[in-house]
C-alpha cells in the first residue's frame, strides 16, 4: 500500500509541475491557449503525457527508495546518540521509535517536508554488524555518510 501511496503522490506531483508550466507558457503567450493548436496531436497528446506520467510514476518508488547499511561493531545502543546528532546535522528528527529497537526519523523543515510531499522519513534499525538506514534514495548517501562519520573512528 506504501508503494501505491507513493506512485500516487509523485503522479500529483509530476502533474502539478507540468500543468504550471504549460500554464504558465499559455498566459505568457509563448504557447497558444488552445490545445490542438499547443499539442501536434491535441487532447491525444494530453493522453499520451497522462500515461507517460503514469507509468513514470508508478516506476519511481521502486527506483526511489532504498536501503543503506553503516558498519558498526558493539552495542547499538551506545550509537544512538551519535546518530541523532549526524541526523539533527542533516536537518532531521526523530520522530519515533521502531518495534524492532530503531527510530524514525523525518525532515524539521515544513517546507522541505511539504516539497518531497511528506515522504521524507527515513528508518534507522540496527542490523547484525550495524545499522540500516531505508528512505529517499537521494538523501541516504549523506546520511549514510553522516552517520558512518560520527560512529566510527577509522583510525582518527
Amino acid at each position: 500500500m506504501t508503494y501505491l501511496r507513493r506512485a500516487f503522490k509523485y503522479l500529483l506531483q509530476v502533474t502539478l509541475i507540468f500543468v504550471v508550466i504549460i500554464g504558465a507558457l499559455m498566459l505568457t503567450g509563448f504557447v497558444s491557449r488552445d490545445v490542438s493548436v499547443a499539442f501536434q496531436h491535441g487532447w491525444t497528446s494530453i493522453g499520451y503525457i497522462a500515461a507517460m506520467f503514469a507509468v513514470i510514476s508508478l516506476a519511481y518508488p521502486y527506483f526511489g527508495y532504498g536501503k543503506r547499511t553503516v558498519h558498526a561493531q558493539g552495542d547499538p545502543a551506545e550509537y544512538w546518540p551519535r546518530i541523532d546528532a549526524a541526523m539533527a546535522s542533516r536537518g532531521y528528527v526523530k520522530a519515533a521509535e521502531t518495534e524492532n529497537g530503531g527510530r524514525k526519523y523525518h525532515l524539521d523543515s515544513a517546507f522541505m517536508r511539504a516539497t518531497r510531499l511528506w515522504e521524507d522519513s527515513i528508518t534507522v534499525e540496527p542490523v547484525l554488524g550495524g545499522f540500516q538506514a531505508e528512505g529517499l534514495v537521494r538523501d541516504l548517501a549523506r546520511i549514510v555518510s553522516s552517520i558512518d562519520h560520527k560512529i566510527n573512528t577509522y583510525g582518527n
